[in-house]
């Protein structure tokens, strides 16, 4: 069986988790920190916070810069559920900006043509949340000066893209954005088990963000309304979540970080022996700015002439387990339930009609990955 990706997990992974069980922290000690300090270090940004998942770091994203029942947040349809529901959760209103076909990434072009829509309508977004999808950057600069023009804010979802840069800019750096979120899953670039985490260059945004992934319960004297002078006081501000992330996947997160760049390598050298393999066949392949390193998170080859479910079906049948990431969000029962329907976002419709993302992880082997091709490649010949 070979499936579309997998977690690598090594010796020293293992030991450093045996590490920290046997050590006086699981949950909210010194490990944590040490990770969200690597993370930040990595990426070039001032601050990491650590959470629970790439779900609990969109949520808190939004709670911290202020979204909620009046506001408006953008996405992409071409994502993960989490990317819009984030918004949701606090009561905003979700739209949509469609993608541009070539790099499955939001429009830049659709993006500006919706918001001078907007302006006109007198409903601009308050936040938009751009979506790296397969590990590519969006056009973050592109975006940024949209933002400075429109008065939104960005929230980059890197979940895919950890390891990846723009322009030689690390993403995760936020030099384009208020906030960057990624994600730890197992199938993502480096894994917690589960987790996440929020990067910024705001001391403030990152304080709030600590204080609201634990309940919005603080030990700091200086934000205490009444301090009482005891060291087992405590005050809750506001209210938070229980999103907090423990010492024990913190300590695998801060092993893995160490064969990040070789994994992001192994990657790029696997997606570049595809795209060889089929630029001069009826697929079509991610394309991308030269000037972004993609993160190369996913594979994705878009099938023509209606048949990505016959080929789906039969590389499954041959345990070449492809998979499809995403269907459209806007038309998700959920969704269609707010008023989105057929017709509304027709690139990202498209897409989800025909991709496919085929087996793409570090431990590859060339054997494997020659199947996955020959396997593809007999459609057409």
């Amino acid at each position: 069986m070979i499936p579309y990706s997998t977690q690598s997990i090594s010796e020293e992974d293992i030991q450093a988790v045996v590490q920290q069980l046997r050590s006086a922290w699981l949950t909210q000690g010194p490990t944590v920190d040490l990770f969200e300090e690597a993370l930040a270090s990595y990426c070039g940004s001032r601050f990491a916070v650590a959470v629970s998942s790439g779900t609990a770091a969109l949520h808190l994203s939004m709670v911290a810069l202020g979204v909620g029942h009046n506001s408006l947040v953008w996405t992409t349809p071409n994502s993960f559920v989490a990317s819009a529901n984030c918004a949701r959760y606090t009561g905003a209103d979700v739209d949509f900006v469609d993608i541009d076909p070539a790099t499955y990434n939001l429009s830049v072009a659709q993006l500006k043509q919706k918001l001078e829509a907007a302006e006109r309508a007198r409903r601009l977004p308050d936040v938009v949340i751009p979506v790296h999808h397969s590990g590519l950057s969006c056009d973050m600069a592109a975006i940024a000066q949209l933002a400075q023009k429109y008065g939104f804010k960005v929230v980059e979802d890197a979940s895919h893209a950890l390891g990846g840069s723009y322009h030689d800019v690390k993403v995760g750096s936020c030099a384009y954005s208020d906030l960057t979120v990624l994600s730890f899953h197992p199938v993502k670039n480096i894994t917690t088990g589960e987790g996440g985490a929020v990067l910024t260059n705001d001391e403030k945004l990152a304080e709030h963000l600590r204080r609201l992934r634990s309940h919005g319960v603080t030990r700091d004297l200086n934000s205490m309304k009444y301090p009482d002078g005891t060291p087992w006081h405590y005050e809750q501000t506001e209210l938070g979540f229980n999103y907090r992330i423990t010492d024990i996947q913190c300590a695998l997160g801060l092993s893995q970080l160490t064969r990040l760049d070789a994994w992001v390598a192994q990657r790029n050298e696997l997606a570049k022996r595809y795209d060889g393999c089929f630029i001069d066949t009826p697929y079509q392949f991610q394309q991308g700015d030269p000037q972004c390193l993609s993160a190369r998170h996913l594979y994705v080859l878009r099938v023509p002439e209606g048949r990505r479910d016959e080929i789906g079906k039969a590389l499954r049948a041959e345990d070449i387990l492809v998979n499809l990431h995403y269907e459209p969000i806007h038309l998700q029962p959920y969704y269609r339930r707010l008023g989105f329907k057929p017709g509304d976002f027709p690139e990202a419709e498209a897409y989800g009609n025909d991709a496919l993302s085929i087996p793409l992880f570090p431990a590859l082997s060339s054997e494997q990955q020659n199947l996955v091709i020959s396997r593809l490649t007999r459609f057409f010949v």
